[in-house]
């Protein structure tokens, strides 16, 4: 069970690099809770939608994704942390951000989705 936890988590960031709207979506139960630099919030489909639209200049390219945990605390709860590496396209002047992240996915009408998401970007 785990390693489908993975597997989904790296699609969904497989769908944000892409800029796949819909595969990012249907991975994703609203209201969503986000959490990172910009605060904590309860997030709808319709402002996630808002807020996958604004991030239309800068494509990211997920460089790594490591030391992961992945664990099944009940039959449809799992949780994930890591560390991942991410990088802007065509942006050679910054250094890639790397942040550690969390997710909770939640098996609903028998599809796993992303009820919650944290990122903390570390210090370099």
């Amino acid at each position: 069970m785990e390693t489908q936890i993975i597997e989904l988590e790296k699609k969904y960031w497989k769908g944000m690099e892409n800029h796949d709207y819909e595969t990012v979506k249907n991975l994703t139960l609203f209201p969503c809770v986000i959490a990172g630099k910009n605060g904590v919030q309860s997030v709808n489909e319709s402002t996630f939608k808002k807020m996958f639209e604004s991030g239309d200049g800068d494509k990211i390219k997920v460089l790594s994704i490591d030391d992961v945990e992945a664990k099944l605390i009940a039959e449809n709860t799992a949780i994930i942390g890591y560390l991942i590496e991410l990088g802007i396209v065509g942006d050679k002047q910054n250094s890639p951000m790397k942040c550690a992240c969390t997710s909770t996915w939640i098996k609903h009408d028998n599809n796993w989705v992303c009820a919650l998401h944290t990122e903390a970007e570390l210090k370099q």
